[in-house]
């Protein structure tokens, strides 16, 4: 029997845990043709979100156009283009004569050759004349704007990963070349996101930066925990197997409402279920877990300082008052110039995160780690 809980991947159909008010204002955007930047710590689940969106906002609007792009193991420029410019020709068309037709002309003098496979759903490689492109860009960047305007659609481009352009040569002035561009277009709207929240902050909220205010900015919540708990329950049923609300909610507790590891746990514990689920066996696929990641959490913590750590420990203490003399002197954490410096280091390896201006583990399972094994007097 296939697992109901999914993890590491996108979650589609029925493995997506309800986000309605945030899947709402996405479509309402993609409709309405409103840029929007998705911001959240990593692994909340913002790719299962774009596409549980793109997916109802098409069956409503036929004309509409996604084009998925991910960003994680681009580069350069010239790999950018060559992957806009096959995902947007790819969406244009199904009809392998047409998407030649377009291909010749809005880019024809970039294009060497085109490859396509034997298969019967035909899928094709681009391939660029880097030299060309480089010198006048233009044409690559304004494709999905022009197609839209040829074929009276509209496109959708969505990004993942798009932090990764702050590691290209020359990054800011590349950003402006794409702002440059991409503000103008009327038919064509983008939706970008990432999985590293510091970056992505920098790159959309700093009036500095050429992305600054380009559009609509969601920051991502947590998943109300009893739609996490519904979600839990209904999935446990679906495959004839049962789990009280009261446990499903001793899942979401001890991940802390983190979509990642919610469907983890709920799915370790439903493998050891053959009936009934209960609190001993979400207590031993809980251990468990933590288990099989305390190798990558000791490496962790040898790659950080120890004032690093004791400031964390600081943290999981609850302490309130983290620049005080007192803390400062209790945990041996230097200065208070000092521990702005470690929150700023903490921010930027994305092992906590800002939240109401409380700080926040990324990683709930290695904040329990922490509490539970390393600093355990």
């Amino acid at each position: 029997m296939e697992t109901p809980f999914i993890f590491g991947r996108v979650a589609k159909f029925k493995n997506f845990t309800n986000r309605q008010k945030e899947t709402e204002q996405l479509i309402t955007n993609f409709k309405s043709g409103i840029n929007t930047i998705l911001i959240s710590p990593r692994r909340w689940g913002k790719s299962s979100l774009v596409f549980k969106a793109a997916l109802t906002a098409q069956k409503k609007e036929k004309h509409l156009r996604f084009c998925f792009i991910d960003l994680y193991n681009v580069r350069s420029e010239e790999q950018f283009y060559q992957l806009l410019a096959q995902e947007v020709l790819k969406q244009s068309s199904s009809k392998m004569e047409e998407l030649m037709a377009l291909a010749k002309k809005f880019i024809g003098n970039f294009i060497p050759k085109i490859t396509f496979s034997p298969e019967p759903e035909s899928e094709f490689t681009l391939s660029l004349d880097w030299k060309e492109v480089k010198k006048q860009p233009d044409e690559i960047l304004n494709l999905a704007e022009n197609i839209s305007l040829e074929k009276n659609i509209k496109f959708i481009i969505c990004i993942d990963e798009f932090q990764n352009l702050s590691d290209f040569e020359e990054p800011v002035a590349f950003q402006k070349k794409l702002r440059s561009h991409w503000q103008k277009h009327s038919h064509t709207t983008y939706c970008l996101y990432g999985s590293k929240r510091h970056m992505l902050m920098d790159v959309f909220t700093s009036s500095s930066m050429p992305f600054y205010k380009f559009g609509d900015i969601l920051f991502l919540q947590k998943i109300n925990e009893n739609e996490l708990n519904s979600f839990i329950v209904q999935r446990f049923n679906e495959t004839g197997k049962k789990i009280m609300k009261d446990d499903a909610k001793r899942i979401t507790r001890l991940t802390e409402c983190h979509p990642y590891y919610t469907q983890q746990l709920a799915q370790q514990s439903w493998l050891r279920t053959e009936l009934n689920c209960n609190k001993e066996i979400i207590l031993q696929s809980h251990e468990s877990l933590v288990m099989q990641l305390s190798l990558l959490f000791q490496t962790l913590t040898n790659e950080i300082t120890n004032t690093h750590l004791n400031f964390l420990e600081a943290l999981i203490n609850e302490e309130s008052k983290l620049s005080s003399s007192q803390t400062i002197q209790n945990y041996h954490l230097g200065t208070s110039a000092n521990v702005l410096k470690i929150k700023k280091a903490l921010l930027n390896k994305e092992i906590i995160y800002l939240e109401n201006n409380k700080f926040e583990f990324s990683d709930p399972i290695f904040k329990y780690w922490l509490k539970t094994y390393y600093f355990k007097k």
